[in-house]
């Protein structure tokens, strides 16, 4: 019975759409309900306590709507907000932080790694201590950014000058650097432009996630057996029209099932 239950994803707006993606992929059979909170976008400029509220909101309403396990699609609340959601809530959840920083450790030869993050999620140095629970001998360089979540939820081609706003931030980072995370997860859906000023691996953390979540449902013996295509719900509570059109070009499939909440 509880497998057949939604899985429930959320994130800021429709960067969590990058996780989403590989959920689909992966997990073709689940149910899921992906909650986009760009009407209070941008987390990443937010206080810790803040973002908690807004997250403790989220669960709530998928607990309402009897979802079987969440998934934390945003690093700046999985930061902020992950360990006092696992502590306050009894469904399983998982945050996007260690999924990332395990994809780095695994490719980076020189052990250099970059991240490019929000600025809420750099001074959390959550990525700093997750990397170090991995290996001690990592050189880690971190840059916060906060105009790439706006540009990306208000349409990033609309932006003349995103490139050089791109090139300044990442221009901040190690050139020595052979790897670089993608420590928000608006930021893979800009990545061909990021790949024009860094050469090296880039990490998204989504098909570690997507694989963790697998890990987890498995453990917690709650995988969907069936063999029919799962339904996918949206809630969003800011602009539908601006998040369907960014989120379909992303996703590549048109959005049916999509719904509006109150911020």
């Amino acid at each position: 019975m509880f497998q057949n239950l939604s899985i429930g994803v959320f994130d800021s707006g429709v960067g969590g759409t990058t996780i989403l993606k590989e959920i689909l992929l992966l997990l073709p059979q689940e149910n899921i309900i992906y909650y986009g909170d760009s009407g209070n976008a941008p987390y990443g400029e937010k206080s810790i306590e803040e973002i908690q509220n807004l997250c403790s909101k989220i669960l709530d309403f998928f607990v309402k709507n009897r979802c079987k396990a969440v998934v934390i699609a945003c690093n700046t609340a999985t930061a902020a907000a992950l360990d006092k959601l696992t502590e306050e809530y009894s469904i399983p959840i998982i945050g996007v932080i260690t999924p990332g920083a395990k994809g780095a450790v695994k490719v980076t030869k020189n052990k250099k790694i970059n991240v490019l993050a929000t600025p809420f999620t750099v001074s959390s140095h959550c990525y700093i201590k997750e990397l170090d629970k991995f290996s001690s001998s990592l050189s880690i360089f971190q840059e916060g950014c906060p105009e790439l979540c706006p540009m990306i939820e208000n349409g990033w081609e609309l932006y003349p000058n995103r490139e050089e706003v791109l090139k300044k931030h990442l221009s901040k980072l190690s050139k020595s650097a052979d790897t670089l995370i993608l420590g928000c997860t608006h930021y893979p859906i800009i990545e061909n432009d990021i790949r024009k000023f860094f050469s090296g691996t880039i990490i998204d953390p989504a098909k570690e996630t997507a694989m963790d979540l697998k890990e987890l449902l498995k453990k917690k013996e709650l995988l969907n057996s069936s063999r029919k295509k799962g339904s996918l719900d949206f809630f969003i509570s800011g602009n539908i029209d601006s998040f369907r059109s960014i989120a379909e070009k992303f996703l590549g499939f048109s959005i049916k099932n999509i719904y509006s909440v109150e911020k």
